[in-house]
């Protein structure tokens, strides 16, 4: 008889996510399936329930398929031809698929590799279930001191981020200024990140009280309310041009437009947060001059390896708020108000 599992759904475009019965999978040659103990929540979920059927079937995603993209569980089968692991094995999984074989992988910059526009959680089968298929070996972290059960956010809030910082180190300079804007899920760790790798001031801009107390916690030595009508202004006014890096988690209209005036000269803007904003009119006299603009979507094999090192040191926070899989739309609502300390990680019972 067939084994089956709950797993939380994309099951038509245009339609909420919802918890539905499936079939157990099984690893072929090269795969590795891994019975998850925990998975980090992500607003990029929320967004690919919403997106039109058009665009989805263009980058190649397909329906139905199973969200969840920050994964931490252990090795539950092992698929011939894969060694070096063993049955029982607590791993994390790195956030996007890559080859291994294309020149994006060969020269260290895995995130970029076509495979990576489908992964797992955005187009094929991601963690919210018991069981997930990890399709190559090279994707999987082993764990040492960290609970799988909380590392999964690691694989992706905590290397994205990394990856924003360790890109920006050359232009922040010690005694310098650092904005984070959003101290959300990624925010957050990005201020961590900040903590440990540089000595600049690190300035923390969010519109929540308890995200802002939390960033104070982590290392941020200022936190500002915004952002609205009300007080970009005074944001501006304050810190305008002042900034050695500024570091979008959110990417609306208003924070690009504020993160950009906030770039001082030669420093570095990281536009990571995909809130759909844009940038138009005239960009002469907006852009840092003799600075740096850059934007990605997920970090590589060497940040996520970089990010476990640092937890496995004691040198990261890795908190979490926990729901078990029967509460998951409580737990996205939760992130979407704003009322998480940590990151939403869903257990499968």
């Amino acid at each position: 008889m067939e084994r089956t599992m709950p797993a939380y759904r994309i099951v038509e475009w245009g339609r909420a996510p919802e918890l539905t019965e499936v079939a157990v999978p099984s690893p072929a040659a090269g795969q590795v399936l891994v019975e998850v103990a925990g998975n980090g929540l992500c607003h990029s979920d929320v967004g690919m329930s919403a997106m039109p059927g058009a665009i989805g079937e263009a980058i190649g995603w397909t329906v139905p398929f199973t969200l969840g993209h920050e994964v931490g569980g252990r090795i539950a089968a092992i698929g011939a031809g894969v060694s070096g692991w063993s049955e029982g094995d607590a791993v994390a999984v790195v956030s996007p698929r890559s080859c291994g074989r294309c020149r994006w992988c060969a020269r260290g910059a895995d995130n970029n590799c076509e495979d990576s526009l489908v992964g797992r959680g955005y187009g094929m089968d991601g963690g919210l279930a018991r069981y997930m298929i990890v399709h190559s070996a090279r994707e999987l972290v082993p764990l040492r001191s960290l609970d799988p059960v909380l590392a999964g956010p690691l694989t992706d809030a905590g290397a994205t981020s990394y990856h924003a910082v360790r890109r920006a180190l050359g232009r922040i300079h010690p005694g310098g200024r650092a904005v984070v804007i959003g101290a959300g899920g990624l925010g957050a760790y990005a201020v961590q990140h900040l903590r440990e790798l540089t000595a600049a001031e690190i300035v923390v801009i969010d519109p929540s009280s308890n995200r802002r107390e939390y960033a104070l916690e982590l290392g941020a030595h200022r936190a500002l309310e915004g952002i609205d009508e009300s007080t970009v202004d005074d944001l501006r006014l304050e810190l305008a041009g002042s900034a050695d890096a500024v570091f979008d988690f959110v990417g609306t209209d208003p924070t690009i437009d504020l993160g950009l005036s906030l770039t001082a000269r030669g420093g570095a803007f990281a536009l990571v947060g995909a809130g759909n904003g844009s940038l138009s009119g005239q960009l002469f006299g907006r852009l840092p001059r003799d600075g740096e603009v850059f934007t990605f979507q997920a970090p590589t094999i060497a940040d996520t390896l970089d990010v476990f090192a640092l937890a496995d040191a004691g040198r990261l926070r890795v908190d979490v708020d926990l729901y078990p899989l029967a509460r998951v739309a409580e737990a996205y609502q939760a992130m979407e108000r704003g009322e998480l300390r940590g990151r939403a990680v869903v257990t499968p019972v």
